[in-house]
């Protein structure tokens, strides 16, 4: 598990949740790091449960929600399952606004979000 520099993970029985270290992420540069440990997460470690908890995230940029987007399909190509949980009301704003609130499951709370898996 070492390398991740955006990324602060833990186990919970098999699923692996994912905190951001990043209050805002907003800068290409670390999107593209970003992105590039959440796919690895999947395409390298082999995770298919992941929950990524917002609750450190005060905002997130347009480009990050690529990466989520990009994201669920390596989840689903991989026979995964993605689960959100700990948005703040004025991110979850975006996510209705874009209608991504539809594509991902998108829980309350942390305990929420394990529970449905």
């Amino acid at each position: 598990m070492a390398g991740y520099q955006r990324l602060d993970l833990n186990e919970v029985g098999d699923v692996t949740v994912v905190r951001f270290r990043d209050q805002k992420i907003v800068e290409d540069m670390n999107i593209q790091e970003l992105g590039q440990e959440l796919f690895r997460l999947v395409e390298a470690d082999r995770r298919d449960k992941l929950l990524l908890n917002f609750s450190s995230v005060d905002f997130l940029s347009s480009a990050a929600l690529g990466k989520l987007i990009t994201l669920d399909k390596k989840m689903k190509v991989h026979g995964g399952a993605l689960k959100l949980s700990n948005i703040r009301p004025e991110i979850y704003e975006v996510f209705a606004i874009t209608k991504l609130n539809r594509l991902f499951d998108i829980k309350d709370d942390e305990a929420d979000a394990l529970a449905a898996f």
